[in-house]
């Protein structure tokens, strides 16, 4: 019981998780000019690195990383874990704080993980955690050059589905927007499986006979579209929801990621069925 209320008061309690708050000034890449030249720096890096090592090094042959990749998914299954931790105590807090302004307004727990009251600004508990996920995404973006160092094939897609959750992860911060709480727990409770998995296969452990990773994003893609129909009925029949622009930059945008993941699951198709027909000819 003292080892649960240590770990409650550092992901929910503490003075930096309570007092936080989403500023240009004190919060680190929280302008725009971050967001489009961190993107920016992203994207041209990647590409410099895939045609570089085409020009320097001919042929596929990996560079060997050692057990940096193994690393890495280990520590982002950790944070995961602990950042979805840390928004399901905070969340829980804030709803135990402002429980008497609910009972005013006929809101019930469901409707503000879906939809922010108007006027919410973005400072206390969630918002923390939601900087941290949004910072995390920035670590994410490390196993593009991972791939690209072992000389497999960039991908379009890759490039494009980072560069839109952190463009997501931005916006929920500088719009207070509503449905974040919910998406923060989908995207990093699976993020700690997806990630978990990862490394168990990149230490040399057998992986499953069927598409883990992208069944487990097609999944958080679903939950996300069910969600996003419970914020615009809320938005339109409770009065209405904080941060509905950037929702709907939101909605755009994961529509995009879906259409993406469907467009890839279709090529990996194609070429499995070419592939039998050539093995068969």
């Amino acid at each position: 019981m003292e080892m649960l209320q240590v770990l409650t008061y550092y992901l929910s309690e503490h003075p930096q998780i309570v007092n936080f708050r989403w500023s240009h000034v004190h919060s680190w890449g929280s302008t725009w000019s971050f967001l489009f030249l961190s993107i920016s720096f992203y994207i041209l890096l990647s590409l410099f690195l895939h045609f570089s090592l085409s020009l320097l090094l001919p042929g596929r042959r990996p560079i060997p990383l050692g057990p940096i990749p193994a690393i890495h998914s280990l520590s982002m299954s950790l944070i995961s874990t602990t950042i979805f931790s840390g928004i399901l105590l905070s969340s829980s807090a804030e709803i135990r704080d402002t429980r008497w302004f609910w009972r005013r307004s006929m809101t019930t727990p469901f409707q503000w993980y879906l939809c922010f009251p108007l006027g919410t600004r973005p400072s206390g508990r969630v918002f923390f955690w939601s900087y941290i996920f949004y910072l995390s995404r920035f670590l994410h973006t490390l196993r593009t050059y991972f791939k690209i160092l072992r000389r497999r094939k960039l991908s379009i897609f890759q490039l494009l589905n980072n560069s839109i959750v952190i463009s997501m992860s931005f916006l929920w911060l500088e719009y207070s927007q509503s449905f974040q709480v919910v998406a923060i727990l989908l995207t990093t409770s699976v993020y700690a499986l997806v990630y978990g998995y990862r490394f168990w296969t990149e230490i040399g452990l057998p992986g499953t006979c069927f598409p883990f990773v992208i069944s487990c994003q097609i999944w958080v893609l679903s939950c996300n579209v069910l969600c996003h129909v419970g914020v615009l009925m809320l938005h339109l029949f409770k009065g209405g929801c904080n941060g509905i622009g950037a929702w709907v930059i939101n909605s755009v945008l994961n529509g995009l990621i879906l259409i993406l993941i469907l467009n890839f699951l279709l090529g990996m198709r194609q070429r499995e069925i070419d592939g039998s027909e050539e093995a068969k000819e």
